[in-house]
């Protein structure tokens, strides 16, 4: 029987290289997969893809609004702790989010699910979104002006950059005081940079996170087009399955050839020592609680008109 084919978008994630060198194959199905920088604009629509890497904050917004064309599944492809996204001048005084009250914040894109995680974070030390300023805007000048307050500006509350002046120059210049970034300005990570992460220990205040609440947040997710689904049920699971397997062999050889950073075997140790063994695994029953705070976040951050359950989002069952 020949093969299902499947055009995937996925962001260059480093646990797909066994799965794009062919160390894991499929007999069921053909997954071409194109690396994308960023993601797909809106899927349901692609002539391109199948399936996609989808925002989680997206996905959520198109079920609450009857959107069924879309069919997500509970496998995260991008996780990640959000207490290290916010940056701020190495001058400045501030070094705990608390402190962050009354100030002006920079924001790459308001209903970003990075960003909804962030201000999260931010709410669990007592800052809401009435309790700073808000500024959405383009983090450098390469970066796009686009609309970026998506529906959600106020004025007074949330607004656009002044003039769509780069972020980092209103931080530089001392205007915003915290910016809000899933990804670090270009030299961020030399010596001279003018920028540090807010909390001076993020690590420590990411592990403290995931013990009161146990889980990483979940940012992207993997999602089908439904007359795909509904003409090869059977290759979601093989996808998930692929996917999954991908990650478990690329885990091992990181453990095996650990010097591709200095110290990358410390944080591998760390992360097995201090997570739970299951911490990025997919499926309903390990991520239920994630998604659960995650929809409540979206409605209590005014995104959502109301607040989602688990089967809103995840109605099929594989």
């Amino acid at each position: 029987m020949a093969k299902i084919k499947i055009r995937a978008a996925f962001r260059d994630w480093d646990y797909l290289t066994p799965l794009l060198i062919g160390d894991i194959q499929s007999d069921h199905v053909d997954l071409e997969i194109e690396r994308v920088g960023t993601l797909v604009t809106n899927l349901a629509e692609s002539d391109s893809y199948d399936v996609a890497e989808t925002s989680f904050s997206r996905y959520a917004s198109a079920r609450a609004a009857h959107d069924d064309r879309l069919i997500g599944v509970p496998h995260f492809l991008m996780r990640g702790f959000r207490h290290r996204c916010l940056i701020t001048r190495k001058d400045s005084p501030i070094t705990t989010f608390n402190e962050l009250a009354g100030k002006r914040i920079g924001v790459t894109g308001w209903r970003d699910s990075g960003n909804v995680w962030t201000r999260t974070a931010l709410f669990h030390e007592g800052i809401d979104v009435e309790d700073a300023y808000w500024y959405a805007g383009r983090l450098t000048e390469a970066h796009p002006i686009t609309d970026r307050l998506d529906g959600f500006g106020r004025p007074g509350r949330i607004e656009a950059a002044p003039d769509e002046k780069p972020m980092v120059e209103l931080l530089e210049n001392g205007w915003l005081d915290a910016i809000m970034t899933p990804f670090m300005p270009d030299g961020f990570f030399n010596s001279s940079t003018s920028f540090r992460q807010l909390l001076p220990d993020f690590r420590a205040s990411e592990q403290a996170y995931y013990d009161k609440v146990g889980y990483i947040p979940g940012i992207h997710m993997l999602a089908f087009k439904k007359d795909f689904v509904e003409k090869h049920s059977e290759a979601v699971v093989e996808v998930d399955r692929l996917l999954n397997a991908s990650k478990k062999l690329w885990l091992n050889k990181r453990r095996k050839y650990a010097e591709t950073t200095p110290w990358i075997l410390d944080d591998l140790e760390y992360s097995a020592y201090r997570l739970a063994a299951d911490w990025d695994s997919s499926g309903l029953e390990t991520n239920s609680r994630m998604i659960r705070d995650f929809t409540s976040e979206l409605y209590r951050q005014q995104i959502l008109p109301h607040n989602l359950t688990v089967e809103d989002l995840f109605p099929h069952r594989f």
